[in-house]
């Protein structure tokens, strides 16, 4: 659009006035630029970060033009600023402006659980008879929605987009901008019902994306949204020249299409029906009953469409799994793999990009494409915009892979500074992989399906140790967001990264919570510190427990150490004086009843004595520790804590030049103790998904999934023992299956011998004998799909980190941080 049409759509105040300028990209982060010469950054205020703080930062990038509902100093003399009441309603009508230029039908998905893997299947379905639009990834939010929107273009012919809710009245939002034609609601649930006062209040409101729809499909079992639909119909949609036409189905009872048979194979389902007195059936390579619902769901679509059932049929039954995240793994020679095969187009090019710019622990990156397919763009532009997104984005080399690269690979090599290198094949690759290095730098693999690119991670990843713990950046990216949302805007944040991030990793998680915009991470040693250094973290980094012998590292790091004795003030002033570092920021410790390290009340006189002429040192925090935030029979004791801290603070705050920030809240106290929050919290096990008070648990989620594999299986007979002492006595004739993990893993010997269960196909497997140093031993009788090779789980979101804790008599902390360092992290971003 141009910026006379963009005032028109969001009745904006222009400033100095309007242009001819066109506006292809809509900004809402100034991290993620790509072509600032034609993009505008909205300002968006949200409940922890206001988008105006982040003007300067794009102008500084390029951008010259902005939508923002404050006024802002003129100190950008090119810009033009686009001045609105509210930006996120001006990104609405922006994005709903740009949707009513187009005429070719849209389908809107709502529902608690499926919405983007009906959503993808569909793509794969549909993209032969369609040219198609859709939301990227999971973009179903009141930002994701008109952002998904905007890349309507002209040559797309039938729109895809997901649409979800937090609270009511959202999705009347949703619906002016989508306004689609068919609906799919695919199921509803107890996921996200915080703001409900039931379920029908919910059902309800996401029924408003349906309000000018001509066809609704959903499945007639789930007796609350069926119920709620014919009511929906006959009080609101009770429109002579607007009828809502239902499309339903259902395995209990007559429906549009009735389900006969669903049989679960070897790998695959059979699903078998009655649409219009006609017999059909489908074939899914799928056998969990999600998939098999979601399936249902687009085999309804299709039929509405017309589509013929033999077309139906064929194309089911190469329905492929839907890669929902990134995985980031360890290659060789100190590489890092970011694995985003099977998802192939420019959108999803544009996320992965921007999760390699985050690795900033290896100087090279290295993206492995391949050709895109159902794309629905001419080849020579859609490379000409991919080589330019490459060029943009700070990348070493391209590996392209695949005929029609190949054939534009001149668009590439326009960019002098980016080095290309083109196979024809995979296989063309693979055979002359062996002359190209792959070392110290961060790799990108983005391919589509057909091109089989988990060729290519096998040989590039580390060969380790077969157990792997998965830890999921996307759930400790929403733990973080669900404690920002507890505190006040003004409130500061400080993440705790020691012990290798309770077990999950050094700098990915770093990475990750610099990017989300802690103001602090916190480490226990300076070693710690220095390796995230070393990695490209610029983050301020606290260390808790600093030796003394190491503040000569720390200052040449740029660590900033707490500081909990006089004698620890004394070094660091020596050491800060012989490297002529002056102002340099320390956090000062107080002990307020934890006794473990800080100052005592009695020693402050002598604190304040040594900080008065120190020109070393600036105090730039003060901070104390909890020692019972966790339990209501200790809230006597957290007030003694605070009043103490306060008392203590305000002396030396006194004293001192600055008002430095005070932090006393962990995890726990956020949860429970609001009125303690002062300037900075510290969030630790909480953001890695357990909370102690367990009064926000049910809104974390957990991240980690420890998973390892079977190495053998034997058949014993009764009478037989198992492991070390002879301690796994079988009772029956029993299947018993020896797994790769052990106590030098971090599986403690605790959980043998019937204490502990493991999971396998989804049915438990008792741990049976002695846990050995590297292996241990599972009864798995009865389960008997289970062979060699196959993954079980250790912990996860069905075997949660707290159990095995109980079953030890320990905490999670002591759980997470045992897993060993030779254990594999893979890491995935939803």
């Amino acid at each position: 659009m141009n910026l006379a049409e963009i005032q028109k759509a969001t009745k904006a105040e222009v400033r100095p006035g309007v242009e001819d300028r066109v506006i292809n990209e809509l900004l809402i982060d100034s991290r993620k630029i790509i072509n600032p010469s034609r993009a505008m950054f909205i300002a968006i205020k949200g409940s922890h970060r206001d988008g105006h703080e982040f003007i300067a930062d794009a102008y500084k990038k390029g951008v010259r033009t902005f939508l923002v509902s404050s006024d802002t100093q003129d100190m950008y003399p090119d810009a033009i600023f686009l001045q609105v009441q509210d930006t996120l309603t001006a990104l609405h009508q922006l994005a709903a402006a740009h949707r009513n230029q187009f005429h070719f039908p849209v389908i809107g998905i709502t529902g608690s659980n499926g919405k983007t893997i009906v959503k993808e299947w569909l793509f794969q379905l549909l993209s032969d008879n369609y040219k198609i639009i859709r939301s990227p990834k999971s973009y179903n939010s009141q930002i994701g929605v008109p952002l998904s929107v905007w890349r309507m273009q002209e040559h797309h012919t039938l729109g895809i987009f997901e649409a979800g809710i937090s609270q009511p009245g959202e999705m009347s939002h949703s619906e002016k901008i989508l306004h689609p034609e068919i609906g799919i609601f695919t199921n509803i649930g107890e996921a996200h019902s915080e703001g409900f006062l039931n379920l029908r209040q919910k059902i309800n409101e996401k029924l408003v994306l349906f309000r000018h729809s001509k066809d609704l499909i959903y499945c007639k079992d789930h007796h609350e949204l069926n119920e709620c639909i014919v009511q929906y119909c006959h009080q609101v949609r009770n429109a002579p020249d607007n009828p809502l036409q239902l499309f339903t189905w259902s395995q209990k009872s007559e429906a549009t299409l009735r389900i006969t048979q669903v049989e679960k194979g070897s790998g695959a389902t059979q699903i078998g029906g009655v649409y219009r007195e006609q017999e059909m059936s489908i074939r899914i390579p799928f056998t969990d009953n999600a998939s098999i619902e979601n399936a249902i769901h687009c085999w309804c679509l299709m039929l509405l469409l017309h589509i013929d059932a033999e077309t139906i049929a064929e194309r089911m039954e190469k329905l492929h799994p839907v890669a929902m995240r990134l995985e980031l793994l360890h290659g060789m020679d100190n590489c890092t793999i970011i694995n985003d095969t099977y998802n192939s187009d420019l959108t999803s090019l544009n996320i992965a990009l921007d999760f390699l710019e985050q690795q900033k622990q290896h100087p090279r990156r290295t993206v492995i494409l391949s050709d895109m397919l159902q794309i629905g763009k001419p080849d020579g532009d859609l490379y000409t915009e991919v080589a330019e997104l490459i060029s943009q984005k700070s990348i070493s080399r391209i590996i392209c892979i695949g005929p029609a690269l190949t054939k534009h690979k001149a668009v590439f090599r326009q960019h002098k500074k980016l080095r290309s290198i083109f196979f024809k094949s995979t296989e063309d690759l693979l055979k002359k992989l062996h002359m190209i290095t792959f070392e110290n730098e961060a790799i990108l693999l983005k391919g589509a399906r057909a091109f089989r690119f988990e060729k290519i991670e096998k040989l590039l990843e580390q060969k380790i140790h077969k157990t792997v713990l998965e830890i999921n950046l996307s759930a400790i990216q929403h733990n973080l967001s669900v404690y920002r949302s507890l505190l006040p805007p003004k409130v500061k944040t400080m993440a705790m990264v020691k012990a290798y991030s309770y077990g999950s990793g050094s700098y990915e998680i770093a990475n990750l919570l610099q990017f989300a915009g802690v103001d602090y991470l916190t480490v226990a040693y300076v070693d710690e510190g220095v390796a995230l250094r070393k990695a490209g973290i610029t983050a301020p980094i606290m260390v808790m427990s600093p030796e003394s012998g190491a503040f000569d590292r720390m200052i040449s790091w740029k660590l900033e150490p707490e500081i909990f004795s006089i004698e620890s003030l004394r070094k660091f002033t020596e050491i800060a004086h012989t490297l002529n570092a002056r102002n340099y920021p320390v956090h000062i410790k107080l002990d307020t009843g934890m006794h473990r390290l800080g100052f005592m009340p009695q020693e402050l006189d002598g604190l304040i004595e040594e900080l008065k002429e120190n020109d070393a040192a600036k105090v730039v925090s003060i901070f104390s520790h909890l020692a019972g935030s966790d339990a209501a029979d200790f809230d006597g004791f957290t007030k003694e804590q605070a009043a103490a801290f306060t008392q203590m603070s305000n002396r030396l705050i006194a004293a001192l030049p600055n008002k430095p920030l005070l932090h006393l809240c962990n995890s726990t106290g956020i949860t429970r103790h609001p009125e303690l929050y002062f300037d900075m919290v510290r969030l630790g096990v909480g953001m890695y998904g357990y909370d102690a008070s367990g009064k926000i648990q049910a809104q974390l989620r957990h991240i980690g999934t420890l998973k390892t594999t079977i190495a053998q299986i034997k058949d014993l007979p009764a009478g037989e023992t198992v492991g070390y002492s002879r301690k796994g006595k079988l009772k029956k004739n029993s299947r018993i299956a020896t797994v790769s993990i052990g106590y030098a893993d971090g599986y403690f010997r605790d959980f043998g011998n019937g204490q502990a269960y493991m999971l396998l196909h989804g049915k438990q497997a008792p741990v049976l004998g002695s846990v050995c140093m590297d292996m241990c031993m599972l009864d798995i009788t009865g389960i008997e799909q289970a062979k060699v090779g196959d993954e079980v789980t250790v912990f996860g979101d069905e075997l949660p980190i707290s159990l095995l804790a109980s079953w030890a008599k320990t905490i999670p902390y002591e759980i997470m941080t045992s897993i060993s360092q030779r254990v594999n992290r893979i890491y995935v971003n939803e």
